[in-house]
């Protein structure tokens, strides 16, 4: 027997789903519906992978089910999934311990012959992953998720001043690691 939770709230399917009742799948499965989307692009521009992001994802609704049996209240669910997505996709890339600095690409591409869209994306994503993980954050969160500066200070439990300044370094920060990029494109 299939259950309409559509018009259910976040705070009641995360209860259903820790009841761990028979309608437990069917919570689980419209958290999943409601948030799927969201979480894989989150992970997909944190890794910039889409591989590593479809692990990270599917571990991040793992790891979200499994926390479902330990006795909590959940004030905000997407704040919550968005939490584990962050820490598995800091844990993974520290595992991989893979930071390409933008100059060793240099050296790897002809930027005089360069006419496919995608390196130039793979360098801003390079250059997005040089990031200190704070500012990155922020960065990802505002720029590609579109939340305002207010949802990022509740989500990350920070003051909106800091979430300002921290976004304001990491746009500085990309543009000093982007202008060798830069210099050498406004020469053609």
């Amino acid at each position: 027997m299939a259950y309409n939770l559509e018009k259910f709230s976040d705070n009641d399917l995360y209860n259903l789903l820790s009841n761990g009742g028979k309608e437990s799948e069917f919570a689980f499965l419209e958290i999943y519906r409601r948030y799927s989307g969201r979480i894989y692009a989150y992970c997909k521009r944190f890794l910039g992978n889409k591989e590593d992001a479809m692990d990270v994802f599917q571990d991040t609704f793992v790891r979200f089910y499994h926390s479902s049996k330990e006795v909590r209240q959940m004030s905000n669910l997407s704040a919550f999934l968005l939490r584990i997505a962050k820490n598995l996709c800091l844990n993974y890339l520290r595992q991989k311990k893979q930071s390409l600095e933008v100059e060793d690409y240099m050296s790897h591409i002809d930027i005089e012959n360069q006419n496919d869209t995608n390196e130039m994306l793979k360098l801003i994503h390079d250059a997005i992953n040089q990031l200190p993980d704070d500012y990155r954050e922020i960065f990802i969160l505002r720029e590609y998720q579109g939340m305002s500066y207010n949802e990022i200070a509740q989500h990350l439990n920070i003051s909106l001043s800091l979430v300002k300044v921290r976004l304001f370094r990491a746009k500085e920060k990309l543009r000093e690691i982007l202008a060798p990029v830069i210099s050498e494109l406004s020469k053609f």
